[in-house]
């Protein structure tokens, strides 16, 4: 069994996972638009270029994302995207390019339990929390 976070947009998707491909050093693998997609329901107008479902590969793990219709979408609550790395020059870059344009919840700093942590919610409205042990 694998277990894969799955990002719900505000019609931004395809521009947060060329954000994290760049930011996180990963690789999409796929972005699929609604247009040309069998129409088994309705979309907004100007929907169609909207991501239906994209794919990014990072680390050996996969995260995968789309754009919630207007009426659909919800911000991220109770959940936080745990990235764990083992340099924290690394944690110290990811997280300042995550934080950009975003908010800081926590400072990237030293803790009892790891050399760097911190906390932040991004451009994008996704919760991340960057921990280097």
């Amino acid at each position: 069994m694998q277990i894969n976070p799955y990002l719900s947009f505000n019609g931004n998707c395809e521009e947060a996972f060329k954000f994290y491909e760049q930011s996180l050093g990963g690789k999409i693998e796929s972005i699929m638009t609604h247009a040309g997609a069998p129409a088994t329901y309705e979309l907004p107008a100007g929907w169609e270029s909207k991501v239906m479902h994209a794919r990014l590969s990072v680390g050996g793990t996969i995260i995968m994302g789309s754009d919630a219709p207007p009426a659909y979408y919800k911000e991220p609550q109770g959940i936080d995207i745990s990235l764990n790395l083992n340099d924290p020059q690394e944690a110290d870059r990811i997280f300042s390019a995550l934080a950009e344009n975003g908010t800081v919840r926590m400072p990237i700093q030293k803790t009892f339990w790891a050399s760097r942590f911190g906390m932040l919610v991004d451009r994008f409205g996704i919760p991340w929390m960057v921990n280097c042990e």
